[in-house]
């Protein structure tokens, strides 16, 4: 199956993404913490796709998740990259989807929805 970095400032949201996709058949290549680390993993690993977070704490200059799809988009204009939100975070949505993510998830993320998220992104 496909390679996947998991994005996200909380841990417990971490592992509970890499079990689904490591039950979903994927390989977790790469963790991150904020959007600054994800985009050295991103250099680092070459992931098929990316889980990423949206509202994350600013590190170095990188604000949140939306900011980590565009330099990562920058290093590879075809980066597949989920975005993971809260519901009320509609505008954040649209402008990481401007910014060239593939989708989105709303958190808590079921199983079912981000297989059909990968699906969607023709790996």
């Amino acid at each position: 199956m496909a390679k996947a970095l998991v994005v996200d400032d909380s841990k417990i949201m971490r592992v509970n993404v890499r079990r689904m996709l490591e039950k979903l058949g994927h390989e977790v290549v790469g963790e991150a913490a904020n959007g600054h680390e994800s985009i050295s993993e991103f250099e680092k690993t070459n992931p098929d796709f990316v889980t990423m977070d949206i509202t994350m704490p600013e590190v170095n200059g990188v604000r949140d998740g939306i900011d980590a799809v565009e330099e990562i988009r920058k290093i590879n204009s075809k980066a597949k990259i989920i975005m993971v939100t809260s519901h009320g975070e509609q505008d954040k949505v649209i402008r990481a989807i401007k910014n060239g993510a593939s989708g989105y998830l709303l958190k808590p993320i079921k199983e079912d929805e981000l297989k059909t998220k990968i699906e969607k992104l023709k790996l």
